[in-house]
């Protein structure tokens, strides 16, 4: 299976996605998780 390439501004949303998920105290593995992205990523 190949690998998608994302976009610069696809990747800038992801990370900010996970910055508002972290405020509340959630942990790191579960916020990656809400927005699918994997652990090794």
């Amino acid at each position: 299976m190949g690998q998608k390439k994302h976009r610069p501004e696809e990747i800038v949303a992801k990370l900010r996605q996970v910055d508002v998920l972290l405020f509340p105290g959630r942990s790191v593995a579960e916020a990656i998780r809400t927005i699918g992205v994997t652990p090794f990523t």
